[in-house]
């Protein structure tokens, strides 16, 4: 029996309540499988159980995990992303959550642009205001959102992710939630545009992400356990992308 399938179920029934307590649809809320330092074996079993969509953190593991994984798997990046990572992470990714700047944005429109691809991203939100989460201000969103949109023709800006601090409480989170919901009602109106994705919620509080209006919780300790350390295999030459 694939020793995935349990908590894969349990999760997804998990979701399923929270949406049905606010009056949601539950297939409107999508399962990001959190597989960083899993290798492609677990990714493999994942997409057996049913898992289709994967989260990575780091350039870097994505681009030696992904060729080795299953052509069914798709695949975001939900940690920072530095501007010289930009032109693999076109190549690798169908969407990207964690765009804080105009800047990065900037690059991954040539990137994109130079490799043929047409990603979604997402704008990371720093809505706690804590100093160690990367992410815009609240009150700088609305000056990139302006940037995006008159610069940008390759990308595609389809929603805003946040990540609250970690708390054992989840109710805690919930403002947190809500306040980035609420900052995405505001730049759809302001700027006449569609953001459908909000990606918020983690294993400790996607229930209550759920609640608050999450369309891709990231979730990987629930679905895979504790993280381990996976050695990655020498790198072979990149001849298309260039160094990672």
């Amino acid at each position: 029996m694939n020793d995935l399938i349990p908590p894969y179920e349990a999760v997804l029934a998990r979701i399923a309540a929270a949406a049905q307590r606010a009056g949601r649809r539950p297939e409107a809320i999508r399962l990001v499988a959190v597989s960083k330092t899993h290798g492609p074996d677990v990714v493999r079993d994942a997409v057996d159980a049913g898992m289709t969509l994967f989260g990575e953190n780091k350039v870097q593991e994505a681009a030696w995990k992904i060729p080795l994984s299953p052509a069914a798997a798709h695949w975001h990046l939900i940690g920072h992303l530095q501007s010289n990572k930009a032109k693999q992470a076109v190549r690798l990714f169908e969407a990207i959550h964690s765009v804080d700047s105009a800047h990065l944005a900037d690059t991954l429109e040539a990137a994109a642009r130079q490799a043929g691809t047409r990603p979604e991203i997402y704008l990371e939100v720093n809505v706690s205001g804590e100093p160690s989460k990367y992410g815009l201000t609240p009150e700088a969103l609305p000056g990139v959102i302006e940037h995006i949109l008159a610069n940008t023709h390759i990308l595609t800006l389809t929603g805003l992710m946040t990540m609250a601090p970690f708390d054992p409480e989840p109710e805690h989170a919930r403002p947190h939630f809500a306040r980035l919901r609420a900052l995405r009602d505001d730049m759809e109106a302001r700027f006449g545009i569609g953001l459908p994705h909000l990606s918020m919620g983690m294993t400790c509080d996607f229930e209550v992400a759920v609640e608050e209006g999450a369309t891709d919780v990231r979730i990987g300790t629930a679905l895979f356990g504790a993280r381990p350390k996976i050695t990655r295999p020498a790198p072979s030459p990149d001849t298309t992308s260039g160094a990672f």
